[in-house]
Formats: C-alpha cells, structure tokens, sequence
C-alpha cells in the first residue's frame, strides 16, 4: 500500500506543478488603525489541484488564513485554517463574512486608495503575487455600487 501511495505522489506531483491559478478580485479594507488586523479578500480559480499554503505581505507582520465555522449552538466564529484546497473549475472565493485573510500585525495603517503586494504560495505552482487595493473601512467587495 505505501509503495502504491509513493507511486501516485509521483505521478501527481508534475501535474499540480504545473496548475495555472488565476486571482481575480482581490482587495482589502482599509485598518482604523496600524494597531488593528485588517481583511483582505479574493477569488481563487486553478485548471489543476492545487493548495495555497502561506500568504505573505510586506505591510503584515503575518497573514492568517480564516475561514467560520458554526458550532451546534448556532454561534458562528472564525476558525484559523492552515491550508487551503483549490479544486480545478470551482472558485474558492474569500469574502466578508466568509473565508478571508487577516492581515496581522500591520507595519502601518491602510489607506483607502493605496495598494500594496501580497504573495500566495501554493504547492504546485508556487508564488503568485498581487497587487491588493485598499477600499474604504466598510466596503463589501470591489464590484459593490457607489453611490
């Protein structure tokens, strides 16, 4: 049995390796203040399995991937998750209220207006950075209604 797993580890691994993940959407709300986390938020898409395994940022001291969880009492709390799963053809959007990436320890206050990068490392196809806007404290996504 092992030699049969070794075996499709083999032969599964060039295949992740070469997934194509496409970011769309990708976005952050502005902090209140560098002391506090702010959420950054995106669509995931990939041709082939793949995992995102670390995000990184230049303006977080770390990215903490959260997604929620309800307990039988029906109370819904944010759950740290250490990995993500992207199945080929099915978005996994991270969205407020939803799945999302806290970015912690801020090395300054984000500004609506402003960008910065962010780097998602997954397993098979490696880094892949972004360019992340900043919207405003209370936006709900990049294509919302202005009024």
């Amino acid at each position: 049995m092992k030699l049969l797993t070794a075996s499709l580890l083999t032969f599964a691994w060039p295949l992740a390796a070469q997934a194509e993940i496409i970011v769309t959407d990708p976005w952050a709300r502005a902090s209140v203040l560098a002391s506090r986390p702010s959420a950054a938020y995106l669509t995931l898409t990939s041709d082939a399995p793949d995992r995102l395994l670390e995000v990184t940022s230049p303006v977080a001291g770390h990215v903490m991937l959260h997604g929620v969880a309800t307990d039988s009492a029906g109370v819904t709390r944010m759950v740290h998750i250490e990995e993500l799963d992207v199945s080929p053809g099915t978005p996994v959007t991270l969205a407020p209220g939803d799945s999302h990436l806290m970015l912690m320890d801020l090395s300054r206050k984000l500004e609506e207006g402003e960008s910065f990068p962010m780097t998602l490392v997954f397993e098979g196809t490696g880094d892949v950075t972004v360019d992340v806007p900043v919207l405003g404290p209370g936006a709900m996504g990049p294509t919302e209604e202005r009024p």
